[in-house]
């Protein structure tokens, strides 16, 4: 089994908190103004602007919720082409805009329209409505109801992805929808372990019948889950005989390093990265022994420097990039540090498991991730990132907001009675 010196985890989820960039970075990134010192001396026109400015992101704001609300009310149309137009439209918006309240608000509405998708719709409907799940709980992550959510969907989940009727990619989606809203909505060793035993045997059901890109799908959902396994018990596992475990032994993980198919590779190799990673944090044991019996070492190093003709050239890419990390880890027990920097603030990526789960966030967010990184309370607890950060200019704004709207208000009641009493001037001249 795996066992060397490693890095202690903070907790479940976490990992190392942001650090801010520089003030001078700070000021020159933002496009916003900021006032100095010398703010005494702004012209008018820049609280003007300022003002507008708010207006303008004020409707926005409004226009957008109008937009969404009418594609949630469209969740329930009797075409299932616009059935899926409309999920699809309010999964951009979820994944674009952090909006917890306004999720909260329509969480039953929204969850309703999700299960009934999920029972009676069929292929992409089935597909969108398990990303939509996963969104409706990374929104409502900051409140209880995110884990009463994942409870109730998860038999809906489980007979949708189970039913071999279905599309395989709208039950792929329905088993990645199961693991990553468990991650999400709450970490119950109990509940976390049923999906794990129920993961495994559906990664062997789909070897049985030949579906590499559901096994994959499947694999890596595991895998995600167990990221919040202890590693006691990981280690444990591992070097047991028991078989009704929901452990994958490693020889069967060396196995699939060998499969023709690169996502089934990939997701192998992330999933023996992580049993490494956790059985070193338990143990200090040797596992020189255990990589010379699986003659491990040779298969990664084959995947790092792959240059087989008949791959495409932007596979043996990403598998060669893969396995070269996935191999300094396990040889040289080496992690390569990756940072992620999104507005003022930096991720510090620093060991597998929570590379996992940025990656399953990454799958779920795509180009909003960053937005939620920033903003959303559930993923700067899973990241360690502590309180959100506000920006000089965003905090400005923010502790200005109320004073400016009360100046704003009496100035408008100023010009008010000071036009009402020029055109009681002007009216009595004419009269006159």
């Amino acid at each position: 089994m795996p066992g060397k010196g490693g890095k202690k985890r903070s907790s479940a989820y976490g990992r190392k908190r942001a650090e801010l960039m520089s003030d001078d970075d700070s000021v020159n990134n933002d496009a916003c103004s900021i006032g100095s010192g010398q703010s005494d001396n702004r012209s008018i026109m820049d609280d003007v602007n300022a003002n507008d400015s708010e207006v303008d992101e004020i409707a926005q704001q409004e226009a957008m919720e109008d937009k969404l609300r009418e594609a949630i009310d469209g969740l329930n149309q009797k075409c299932a082409k616009s059935r899926t137009t409309c999920f699809n439209g309010v999964e951009k918006a979820f994944t674009l805009k952090y909006i917890p309240d306004f999720v909260e608000d329509r969480k039953m509405t929204i969850t309703d329209s999700i299960e009934r998708a999920l029972k009676k719709g069929r292929g992409e409907e089935q597909s969108a409505a398990a990303r939509l799940a996963n969104l409706v709980c990374v929104q409502l992550g900051a409140f209880d109801s995110a884990e009463m959510i994942g409870k109730d969907l998860k038999t809906v989940f489980i007979t949708t992805a189970n039913d071999k009727s279905n599309s395989p990619s709208a039950r792929a989606d329905c088993y990645w929808a199961l693991s990553m809203t468990q991650f999400l909505s709450g970490n119950d060793a109990a509940d976390t372990i049923e999906i794990m035993q129920l993961l495994l045997s559906v990664f062997y059901d789909s070897a049985s019948v030949n579906l590499p890109a559901m096994q994959a799908t499947v694999l890596s959902a595991w895998t995600l889950l167990l990221t919040l396994v202890a590693p006691s018990d990981v280690y444990n596992l591992i070097n047991s005989d028991t078989t009704d475990t929901y452990m994958l032994s490693l020889n069967q993980l060396r196995d699939l390093l060998e499969s023709p198919h690169l996502e089934l590779r990939l997701a192998a190799g992330n999933a023996l990265a992580v049993i490494f990673e956790l059985g070193r944090e338990y143990s200090d044991d040797d596992d020189d022994e255990v990589l010379e019996a699986m003659d491990l070492i040779t298969i990664l190093k084959d995947l790092a420097t792959d240059s087989n003709r008949h791959r495409a050239k932007k596979d043996r890419k990403q598998q060669k990039a893969n396995f070269r990390d996935i191999l300094r880890y396990i040889e040289d027990d080496e992690f390569p540090e990756l940072q992620v920097k999104f507005g003022h603030e930096t991720l510090y990526l620093e060991d597998w498991c929570s590379r996992i789960q940025y990656a399953a966030c990454c799958r779920m967010l795509g180009s909003g991730l960053n937005i939620h990184l920033a903003e959303n309370k559930l993923l700067r607890e899973i990241f360690a990132l502590g309180e959100r950060v506000l920006t000089p200019q965003s905090a400005q704004r923010r502790s200005n907001k109320h004073e400016r709207s009360l100046l704003n208000a009496a100035a408008f009641k100023a010009r008010t009675r000071q036009r009402n009493k020029n055109r009681d001037k002007r009216s009595a001249a004419l009269a006159s």
